[in-house]
């Protein structure tokens, strides 16, 4: 195909972690135990919280959103890198980059404004612990889960359609393991200005919007923990933020030092490392700081191994799907 004197892109190589063919192997064992932790790790959590009549409340509702996202982030990467370590050619087509990089974008700004959503609840739980669940109600947190996810489509949408309207010319060798923008934008002969301005704009205003919104709603409950008069009560309050907290230091550290620098600064082999982490590493550590540092979750866990999971055929019986608080 032609266009002009370029010629227009149908496939892209992916360049992957590395070039040495010695260490594809042992990465791929490595990922694969990744992926594998993830998904039982995540879909663990998503059982539980889903069987468990103790946790059908608002704050595991989104936990269990959290846990979604998590797992369909890693997924969309996961598999496409695994079989990558193993093949010589690490092609994907056109419209995979494309799939890819939306449902990656779409994953990551819901778990952006997921965070956000999930300090306002904790807010909310501190502040007023006896109205929690009339304020939380069922309809209001699946409207919050609700416009979350279209944001997240919107900002999709858009990015993906300013990428791929670009000719992509220099080369199709994307230098990543994954289709992600900037490195795509790097091999691009067209005008990228408009797509660097895009890019930088959405992802200022996502993460802009979810850290005043965190910040806000921990200012208030710092606020409303220190006219707790126990001590007790004050360090029962901080520790049902902890969690939480560690899962905002990780997710927008990793998000801001990938995405906020000039295109011209970028160290692909930097960026990277950032990748893994925030699509790989990530989605494997969050369902662990929710479970290790949550003493419901722990009970809820000792409860369901302790409970009679098997029917007279062996089966495992699950007991409701659907989150009714």
């Amino acid at each position: 195909m032609e266009e002009g004197n370029h010629s227009v892109a149908t496939d892209f190589i992916l360049s992957g972690l590395t070039d040495h063919p010695e260490l594809q192997v042992p990465l791929f064992v490595l990922f694969l135990l990744i992926y594998v932790f993830t998904v039982v790790w995540n879909g663990g959590m998503m059982a539980l919280i889903t069987t468990d009549s103790q946790l059908h409340t608002p704050m595991y509702f989104f936990l269990w959103t959290l846990s979604f996202c998590d797992l369909c982030c890693s997924t969309v990467v996961a598999p496409k890198m695994l079989q990558d370590f193993l093949s010589e050619k690490k092609s994907i087509s056109y419209t995979a980059c494309a799939v890819q990089i939306f449902f990656c974008i779409f994953f990551n700004d819901c778990e952006c404004f997921l965070l956000a959503v999930m300090a306002y609840d904790r807010y909310v739980a501190i502040r007023n612990p006896l109205l929690y669940t009339v304020i939380m109600s069922r309809q209001r947190c699946n409207l919050l889960v609700a416009g979350v996810c279209v944001v997240g489509f919107v900002d999709s949408v858009i990015q993906v359609y300013l990428t791929f309207q670009l000719s992509f010319c220099r080369s199709h060798v994307i230098n990543d393991f994954f289709c992600d923008i900037p490195p795509l934008l790097v091999l691009s002969c067209s005008d990228t200005r408009i797509s660097d301005i895009v890019q930088l704009a959405a992802m200022f205003y996502i993460v802009a919007i979810s850290v005043v919104t965190t910040l806000l709603s921990y200012v208030y409950i710092i606020y409303t923990i220190l006219r707790i008069r126990s001590a007790e009560g004050r360090l029962k309050a901080f520790s049902t933020c902890a969690s939480h907290l560690a899962a905002v230091g990780l997710f927008y550290g990793a998000l801001l030092f990938m995405y906020f620098r000039p295109t011209s600064s970028y160290s692909m082999d930097t960026d990277k490392i950032s990748s893994v982490f925030y699509t790989l590493v990530i989605p494997l550590l969050n369902p662990l700081i929710y479970s290790l540092r949550n003493r419901e979750v722990k009970d809820a866990l000792r409860n369901s191994l302790s409970r009679e999971h098997y029917s007279s055929e062996g089966w495992y019986l699950i007991r409701g799907c659907v989150l009714d608080y």
